[in-house]
């Protein structure tokens, strides 16, 4: 990563490494970049994009944050 920093739970790090380790990923940095990549495709997605989403799954996702 290109000196992005981003702190985590003592304890979420270790559940990464034990996951990226038992997923075959090179590191967790790899594991971390591949699940956020697959989160945002997925808000994406649900966002719509031009296609119609239900009413009551976009208030919950602004409510969480996840959109504006």
């Amino acid at each position: 990563m290109f000196g992005a920093n981003v702190k985590l739970d003592k304890q979420l790090l270790e559940r990464v490494k034990k996951y990226a380790d038992a997923a075959g990923y090179s590191s967790t940095e790899e594991f971390i970049t591949h699940a956020l990549e697959k989160e945002l495709a997925r808000l994406d997605e649900a966002k719509g994009d031009g296609q119609e989403t239900d009413p009551a799954v976009l208030e919950r996702l602004r409510g969480l944050g996840y959109i504006e």
